[in-house]
């Protein structure tokens, strides 16, 4: 993969979602966020995401910021 494709920032919305049983639709509802913008953070594609949006999941998914997104370093 291209250096520039690589990002050590991962989201764990899957997770997040499977332990609250709680629905991609479902969310989209309640934070206003499209549910193709919270596919590509489920999927972990996306390349930005903004402070609103970051805080509006964390209030409705009751997690940190920490809880949400992880830093992997790349191995090499």
């Amino acid at each position: 993969m291209p250096a520039e494709d690589y990002s050590a920032i991962h989201c764990r919305l899957d997770e997040l979602l499977a332990a609250r049983g709680m629905s991609l639709t479902e969310l989209s509802r309640r934070v206003g966020v499209s549910l193709v913008n919270l596919s590509v953070l489920k999927n972990d594609r996306a390349k930005a995401i903004r402070f609103s949006t970051l805080t509006a999941l964390c209030q409705v998914l009751e997690c940190s910021v920490g809880e949400l997104l992880s830093h992997e370093p790349a191995t090499h």
